[in-house]
């Protein structure tokens, strides 16, 4: 099976060992539990629309294993296009939910990545990681399925390295290595889409020295896995389906987990990584490249959905959006601006050995840091058009609505421009994607703005820049940088 459908995906999923816990309460299935229910819904339109005639074409990509139709999340970016794929089909969800879907995202960069650094450890190490990965890729296709990325590490005193934490579970970290395979413990956490997804990718939260060797695994594990344990942490007020009503749109929603790895066996077919501790800051480098191009068309597909949130809360106030424009002109070029970035990376990008294309690094991160910025003026606009109805706060609950007492006088309230469900509904898609469980993803998703600039100011080549610019003053004494002061 190289393609499934969504139900098809839906039966996958409940045939999982349940393992997912919230509110101290086990999720005996993920596909109709309300904290979990919208995510895999929503994953489950992607795996749809690779059978939908006109999107199709974004949802899937040629398999550069069988030659054959898969879907997009199962395959290898090899060209600037696939690339291109990537950003296309991340925009194109988001517009459909106004949020991430986790399963088929990082886990299938984090795939894509290893697929360039165990061919670099294969050639220069000689080992077979390269071989074992092809052969998971193969299955990961033939089974059409969603995977998880866990990169980010509990972590601990972060001014301390892995290896000097007072306790070592709070990096993921290998136990015992076995002639058959490797035992892992330790945690990940904040990993989004682990509910939605069959299998977990993991990969190392940073790049490492050797003294930090044990902290250097990359591995692939059924979500199911013996001696996983994993907690939802959405809230109630960010989880749509957990509210009643219209006091929370029921399209969507990124799930977030802590992954307790307590004694899990890998066998050797699914390691991909053991102490290979100059190959770590490799898998981070090019993750960060391609993940950080492609976000740009994350929150622009969700600024497309604000742009368009903002449209019918002017009209549902009464007014012409027409009123607008240039603030609307603003919300839609600060989409425009990551979404481009993020093409402009892959353009400059170049294909790796192995066969992935990588996008341009400087790029990437520059994105990064308008993707912790821009999206956030996009809200503060969204809000600024709707008007104080659409700030926490200033909305009667959705039981208050139906109170046989006073919930038609309530609706008569905000009868404005339509009627004053239509209102309220409006209002409140704004308030969820402008201050409630629409922000996540901005300033952190995908790592730290502060990381990103400190990446773009390592890349910069900042005295070839002094240089040139010295060359065309006509400048020819020494301009040198003051010695630093004692």
């Amino acid at each position: 099976m190289a393609l499934m459908n969504g139900e098809q995906y839906r039966e996958s999923l409940r045939k999982l060992r349940p393992n997912i816990y919230k509110y101290d309460e086990l999720i005996e299935d993920v596909t109709s539990h309300p904290a979990t229910k919208l995510h895999v819904d929503s994953v489950a339109h992607s795996y749809d629309m690779s059978f939908d005639p006109e999107k199709g074409k974004i949802y899937t990509a040629v398999s550069h294993l069988s030659g054959q139709k898969a879907h997009r999340w199962n395959t290898l970016n090899q060209t600037v296009f696939d690339q291109v794929g990537n950003s296309d089909m991340k925009r194109d969800q988001f517009r459909w939910s106004g949020t991430c879907q986790g399963a088929t995202c990082a886990g299938w960069t984090g795939l894509n990545v290893l697929w360039a650094v165990t061919y670099d450890m294969d050639k220069e190490l000689g080992t077979n990681y390269h071989e074992r990965l092809k052969k998971y890729f193969q299955y990961v296709e033939d089974n059409a399925l969603a995977l998880a990325g866990a990169i980010t590490d509990a972590k601990g005193n972060r001014a301390l390295k892995p290896s000097q934490q007072k306790n070592k579970d709070t990096n993921l970290h290998i136990k015992e290595i076995r002639e058959d395979g490797i035992v892992i413990r330790g945690y990940k956490i904040q990993i989004c889409g682990v509910a939605a997804a069959h299998e977990i990718i993991a990969v190392p939260g940073s790049g490492y020295g050797e003294e930090d060797k044990d902290f250097c695994l990359a591995v692939a594990v059924p979500r199911d896995v013996a001696g996983l344990t994993i907690v939802e942490t959405r809230r109630p007020s960010d989880s749509r389906a957990e509210e009643e009503g219209w006091d929370s749109p029921k399209v969507g929603i990124i799930t977030q987990a802590y992954l307790l790895f307590d004694d899990v066996f890998v066998p050797n077919d699914r390691v991909f990584m053991c102490g290979e501790f100059k190959y770590s800051g490799k898998i981070i480098g090019n993750f960060a490249a391609v993940y950080r191009a492609a976000i740009g068309a994350c929150v622009a597909g969700q600024g497309d959905v604000m742009c368009g949130a903002a449209i019918n809360m002017a009209r549902a106030n009464g007014l012409s959006s027409k009123t607008f424009q240039d603030k609307l002109n603003q919300m839609a070029i600060n989409n425009e601006i990551t979404y481009g970035i993020g093409l402009g990376a892959m353009l400059k990008g170049k294909q790796h050995g192995s066969g992935l294309f990588v996008p341009d690094a400087l790029l990437a991160h520059v994105n990064k840091t308008q993707v912790a910025k821009l999206p956030y003026e996009t809200k503060v606009i969204a809000q600024d058009i709707s008007g104080g109805i659409a700030e926490t706060g200033c909305m009667p609950t959705y039981q208050d609505f139906q109170s046989d007492l006073y919930g038609k006088q309530l609706l008569e309230c905000l009868e404005a421009g339509t009627d004053g469900e239509s209102r309220v509904r409006a209002a409140r898609l704004v308030e969820w994607l402008t201050v409630g469980g629409g922000v996540p993803g901005c300033m952190h998703g995908g790592g730290s703005p502060d990381g990103a600039k400190l990446v773009v100011r390592a890349l910069s080549q900042w005295e070839k820049y002094a240089e040139d610019a010295k060359r065309i003053a006509g400048i020819t004494g020494e301009i040198a940088e003051p010695p630093k002061k004692k």
